[in-house]
């Protein structure tokens, strides 16, 4: 039942999932962060089993750290993207990750990008993406409304439509969505959208 999608706008790429840690029928926490920061330029959105979603979105996360250490440069977001999809295709033959990642970017020279990349090593760069059962609904919103000229607020309002019409029409929705954004002043949180507070009891519901 996740949620993950993104979409790349004039200077900038968005990215946003629910944010629901589930197992079976029960619903753990419904605050978890699923879209990690990269470095200071590069976001990776992932859905998929949670232990190999975690494990591998740090995995990723410390060898493009340890790449910028070691050479005192960052990778752009085309090689950090076809790192990934080595990574995992090397993993498919061995012991295969479970996750799939929504990869955005900026890059002085290319500008913002989006990479779609599934659990079997497929990788593409995209204009907007989307998995989960939430992209059955989210792809056909953003088919009719996407333009690659966004400004950012026609982007969030996009983005806003789409998570309306998975609350509306996903028999099991995820109640709570995070948005970030990233684009020359770097990746950084833009807005939640709540329908369900974590900090409330069930007295006060």
């Amino acid at each position: 039942m996740e949620c993950v999608f993104g979409l790349v706008g004039n200077g900038f790429a968005i990215v946003a999932a629910d944010t629901s840690a589930v197992h079976s029928i029960l619903l753990h926490k419904n605050d978890e962060d699923k879209i990690m920061n990269l470095d200071s330029h590069k976001l990776i959105a992932a859905s998929g089993e949670p232990g190999d979603r975690v494990q591998f979105t740090e995995y990723v996360q410390k060898n493009v750290s340890l790449y910028q250490f070691r050479n005192g440069i960052p990778l752009t977001t085309a090689a950090a993207a076809n790192f990934t999809r080595g990574e995992l295709a090397t993993a498919l033959r061995k012991n295969p990750y479970s996750v799939n990642i929504l990869m955005a970017g900026y890059d002085k020279e290319a500008g913002a990008s989006l990479y779609y990349i599934d659990y079997i090593a497929t990788l593409h760069k995209v204009d907007k993406g989307a998995f989960g059962y939430g992209s059955y609904f989210s792809l056909s919103t953003m088919d009719r409304h996407y333009r690659s000229d966004m400004s950012v607020e026609e982007a969030i309002e996009l983005v806003d439509k789409c998570i309306l019409e998975i609350r509306s029409r996903l028999v099991i929705a995820p109640p709570n969505f995070v948005i970030k954004i990233v684009d020359k002043d770097g990746a950084r949180d833009y807005a939640w959208r709540r329908s369900v507070n974590p900090n409330a009891n069930s007295a006060d519901v």
